[in-house]
């Protein structure tokens, strides 16, 4: 049977290897007629952080200070990945229909990933890793590595070219469109 690919979950951590990834999911979300549903997992603020906030503002005070900040760095996030993936098909602007949503969820990336493509039961994933070899000779980022061997779904993993450098603030590629 061949595989029905309707949504396929490009997830970035707008590393600089994002543009090169990106247009292997923008391909294949063309070949299949798919949606690309964007997920970079962001971090939560550490406990201490929030203990010496908490010192300072009080509880109530340092929750507020907390969201406030979490909801600006989400919306910073959400503006890079659009542009991104625009500059990243600035010789074909129409690719950016693909992409259905972008998606900052406060988690670790790996759990951002895996239950976010679970919860919309994507088809398959798609993102990068980059050549880190250990004692073991593995060749996958921490991140990846979870993620495929977690996964219930196909995971295509992109190999980031070494030292690949492709966005506008870090090359000559050319600069953002805008709409």
């Amino acid at each position: 049977m061949i595989p029905d690919v309707k949504t396929i979950v490009y997830a970035t951590g707008l590393g600089g290897g994002a543009p090169h990834v990106f247009r292997y999911a923008l391909s294949l979300a063309r070949k299949y007629e798919a949606k690309i549903e964007i997920v970079c997992g962001m971090a939560s603020f550490n406990q201490y952080s929030n203990d010496i906030a908490e010192i300072y503002l009080g509880h109530d005070e340092t929750e507020d200070f907390h969201q406030q900040a979490r909801d600006r760095v989400k919306l910073e996030i959400e503006k890079q990945l659009e542009d991104m993936c625009k500059s990243a098909i600035v010789d074909d602007p129409e690719g950016y229909q693909y992409v259905n949503s972008i998606n900052v969820i406060e988690d670790s990336p790996d759990l951002a990933i895996l239950q976010y493509s679970e919860k919309i039961m994507a088809d398959m994933i798609v993102m990068g890793t980059h050549r880190k070899t250990t004692r073991r000779g593995s060749l996958l980022g921490s991140c990846a590595f979870k993620v495929v061997h977690e996964s219930a779904i196909p995971v295509l993993l992109v190999r980031i070219p070494e030292g690949f450098k492709d966005l506008p603030h870090k090359s000559d590629a050319p600069a953002v469109l805008t709409s």
